[in-house]
């Protein structure tokens, strides 16, 4: 094989994009729209690397030159992203797009270079770390009911319990996103955790108008919880959620989940993807407590100017003061400064 890589021009965004739905290693962070949201808010510089043989796209990376405080210069696959990193047809389109990120890295100047693709299908030689974060997926029976019975007991019942104290749902476009934004900044603040510029969910919305929607929970004419979800080929993909405190004892998120996937259920998807979560956390233990079952991921590095991967999650201890006093803030403080210092963590 031929295999020559280059910078995606935009005459060939569309073959890209179906390249990447038709990839079994493509998620809907390497898409297109994923490079058009970040630009348009974020301050990073997108490089996506397209693999041809001849005419024929056989590979794809996409990459993003990010500048922290924290770790240095990056190269990411993607900021922001579960996902992302190698997508291609074979071991030598892989090897072929390592060798030009070798170069790019070096011509650039990076720390390191990070590649999310979750898995070692290449089984590539290069430092990983895989002890960290885990995936939850699995597949949705055509039979809703087949679904709730799949759900442990005690799940069930909390289910129940929010149907029972007049919960409901509706599946929303762009028009929920105020209110959605204000329960989800709520709910990253009592994380400890910077929130998103609004913007932001606006251009993700924008960037992926077949496949972005908001699941929200209604009580009483209010929405009281939502998640930003993705529907990608066979899959659903609850990405971006929150409620208010007040109803965590009225199980609004056992609540809200079920809703999202009985929606999914009836409109034909097959996979629940409930997404990334770190080991130990809270989100951990309430995605195993559902019935899901914990898939490790593994993200390579390019070891460049550094000589260790780099630590930039919430779990290293020396972030712990900097959480501790961000759950303290007020709102509308954590509301000004968060959307700015959110860069930094990718």
């Amino acid at each position: 094989m031929a295999c020559q890589v280059r910078i995606l021009q935009p005459s060939d965004q569309d073959k890209w994009d179906a390249y990447v739905n038709g990839s079994p290693y493509g998620t809907i962070f390497h898409r297109t729209g994923w490079r058009h949201a970040l630009e348009a808010v974020f301050p990073y510089r997108s490089m996506y690397l397209a693999a041809y043989d001849g005419e024929k796209l056989c590979g794809c990376l996409p990459l993003f030159h990010v500048k922290s405080v924290i770790a240095g210069q990056a190269l990411l696959s993607v900021p922001f992203g579960v996902g992302g990193g190698l997508c291609a047809e074979s071991p030598e389109v892989v090897a072929c797009l390592l060798e030009h990120v070798r170069a790019l890295a070096h011509d650039l100047q990076v720390e390191y270079v990070e590649l999310r693709h979750g898995h070692n299908h290449w089984h590539l030689d290069l430092p990983s770390k895989s002890d960290l974060y885990v995936n939850f997926e699995r597949p949705i029976d055509p039979d809703v009911e087949a679904n709730m019975a799949a759900i442990p007991r005690k799940q069930r019942r909390m289910i129940r319990q929010g149907s029972k104290y007049g919960f409901t749902s509706t599946l929303d476009g762009k028009e929920a996103l105020p209110d959605f934004y204000r329960v989800y900044a709520h709910s990253v603040r009592n994380l400890g955790t910077p929130v998103f510029p609004y913007r932001y969910f606006v251009a993700l919305m924008d960037a992926f108008p077949d496949e972005a929607r908001i699941l929200s929970v209604w009580h009483e004419g209010a929405r009281v919880a939502g998640v930003l979800t993705f529907f990608f080929r066979d899959r659903v993909m609850p990405y971006y959620g929150g409620a208010y405190k007040a109803y965590y004892a009225h199980a609004v998120n056992d609540f809200m989940y079920w809703e999202l996937m009985r929606i999914a259920c009836e409109r034909g998807y097959r996979r629940f993807d409930f997404g990334r979560s770190k080991r130990g956390t809270g989100p951990y233990e309430f995605k195993r407590h559902w019935g899901f079952a914990p898939v490790p991921l593994e993200y390579h590095y390019l070891l460049c100017r550094r000589k260790t991967i780099p630590n930039i999650s919430p779990s290293n201890t020396k972030f712990q003061p900097f959480i501790a006093l961000w759950k303290r803030l007020p709102q509308s403080v954590a509301n000004a400064v968060g959307p700015w210092l959110i860069r930094y963590f990718p």
